[in-house]
C-alpha cells in the first residue's frame, strides 16, 4: 500500500466509546455501534491508509486515529430545493 506523505490533508477516525461503553438509555440501534470521531487535519508523519496516524487540525489540535481518507470532502446536503421556501421574506419585493 502506498504511503501518504506528511502535510497531506487527511481524515482520521477515532473510536470514542465502544458499544459496550455506551449509555444504556440509548435506542437499541444506536447502542449497537461505536461512538466515532472523524477529524480532518494535516498528516504529521508519513502513514498508510488504515494505519494509525497523527494530524494537526486547522485550529492547531493534534489528534491520533486510524487514517481513513486522503483529501476528504463534505458529503452532506440540505436536500432538494423547496420552491415554496425561496420567496419567504421577499413577498413585498415580488
Amino acid at each position: 500500500m502506498a504511503k501518504i506523505t506528511a502535510g497531506t490533508w487527511v481524515e482520521i477516525e477515532q473510536i470514542i466509546l465502544t458499544p459496550e461503553q455506551r449509555a444504556p438509555t440509548l435506542p437499541e440501534d444506536t447502542k449497537k455501534v461505536p461512538y466515532v470521531l472523524k477529524v480532518s487535519g494535516f498528516l504529521l508523519a508519513e502513514a498508510e491508509l488504515g494505519a494509525p496516524a497523527r494530524v494537526r487540525t486547522l485550529i492547531g489540535r493534534e489528534l491520533e486515529g486510524k487514517l481513513k481518507t486522503v483529501n476528504p470532502s463534505y458529503e452532506h446536503t440540505f436536500g432538494q430545493v423547496v420552491p415554496e421556501l425561496l420567496t419567504i421574506g421577499l413577498e413585498e419585493d415580488l
